[in-house]
């Protein structure tokens, strides 16, 4: 009895230790992250190409491009993006939310708008700091001005609210399911504008606006899971700009390393390393038969990847004079039907062919006695050899 006790106190024992071990154990860096799922980039080109804030919603949000990736309710739906806007001074602070369920929203991020004295538009696109980590900050510069700076300095100006909630969203707007992040960031980068430019900083143009938001910012993501954020989740990192900088992401950074062109990057493109097509050429010993000559070169192109191995033939014969009983004639083949290319799965050929007539195979002599017969050598003598 007293040996049973033990062995169950010992069991219980190790049991609540490894309840608390798994409770202890950090997060580090790793190959992916929820900041992941959303590309601030993607996000300012496409504030520059909304006309005004209700657009840019719906650009966000729209299911042929899928700017977004972010499911934090973990639905298996990508969660829906709303704008909304506060307006102090020459500033304009848009701010993007995740909606998760009925009046619960969460900041993903904040477009903040400024003009100077001078009248010059500053734009900085700030990741929320439970979600990117601190000063994770994205400044593009645009090409052309963004016809959405107009609307924004007018008289009688009404800051935007999206009128879109849980369970009420616009007749254009659709679900989809979230990609795996290897394939997010490919598609991602096809709805990245690289003819701007996208300069990364670390301080914040218009703090004391968004100081004055921040005790109104959605949290409820945050308030639901207060140990997922990005310092939880990535101990030793700042914000997801050093993170990425310390791990390794073979993402492309512009439109030529692009490799996949498919939206929802099914279609893989694979390259391997030493697939140059390789080039062989092959002689043929030429047959001395009497006078008549006989010559080709072939060159067979290989190409080791996975197409097919393409075989170029170029069987060119020339036969010179030839007598037979007085007469003399002379053929040229080189418009026979054996000259052809072919596609073959066997590009290595042991024996050099030399085509001749089928009756006679391969490297046979040529010298024979006079022929009594001056029948003309026409198609009814080699009908078989010359094809």
């Amino acid at each position: 009895m007293k040996t049973k006790l033990i062995h169950l106190s010992l069991l219980a024992s190790l049991t609540i230790g490894s309840l608390f071990a798994q409770e202890k154990t950090t997060v580090t860096a790793k190959n992916s992250d929820i900041s992941d799922n959303l590309d601030l980039r993607a996000v300012a080109t496409v504030f520059g190409d909304a006309k005004d804030l209700e657009d840019f919603e719906r650009r966000l949000n729209d299911p042929k491009t899928q700017i977004s990736n972010l499911d934090l309710n973990n639905d298996n739906y990508v969660d829906y993006l709303r704008v909304i806007e506060t307006v102090e001074g020459n500033v304009h602070l848009v701010v993007v939310q995740a909606v998760l369920e009925k009046d619960v929203f969460q900041d993903v991020a904040t477009i903040e708008v400024e003009r100077d004295s001078n009248n010059r538009v500053q734009v900085q696109v700030v990741g929320d700091v439970y979600m990117y980590g601190t000063n994770y900050i994205y400044e593009p510069v645009y090409v052309h001005t963004p016809i959405i700076y107009t609307t924004f300095w007018v008289g009688n100006y009404r800051p935007y609210y999206s009128s879109w909630y849980w369970g009420y969203y616009p007749s254009y707007y659709s679900y989809w399911n979230p990609f795996p992040i290897f394939r997010y960031r490919n598609h991602i980068h096809l709805h990245i504008n690289f003819g701007h430019s996208y300069h990364y900083v670390s301080h914040r143009r218009c703090a004391s606006v968004y100081n004055n938001y921040y005790g109104r910012r959605g949290n409820g993501y945050e308030r639901m899971h207060p140990n997922r954020s990005f310092a939880h989740r990535n101990s030793g990192y700042s914000n997801r700009y050093e993170l990425d900088s310390r791990r390794n992401i073979n993402s492309p950074r512009n439109r030529s390393e692009i490799t996949s062109n498919s939206p929802r990057g099914n279609r893989e493109t694979r390259e391997y390393n030493g697939t140059t097509p390789r080039t062989r050429t092959e002689t043929s010993n030429p047959r001395n038969n009497g006078t008549r000559g006989n010559s080709g070169t072939r060159v067979v192109t290989e190409n080791r990847g996975n197409s097919p191995r393409v075989t170029s033939e170029n069987r060119g014969r020339n036969d010179g004079p030839k007598s037979n009983r007085g007469r003399e004639y002379s053929e040229n083949r080189s418009n026979s039907p054996r000259e052809r290319g072919t596609v073959t799965s066997n590009g290595n050929r042991g024996n050099s062919e030399v085509r001749g007539n089928s009756s006679r195979g391969n490297s046979q002599s040529r010298s024979s006695a006079p022929r009594s017969n001056s029948n003309s050598r026409g198609s009814e003598g080699r009908g078989n050899g010359r094809g």
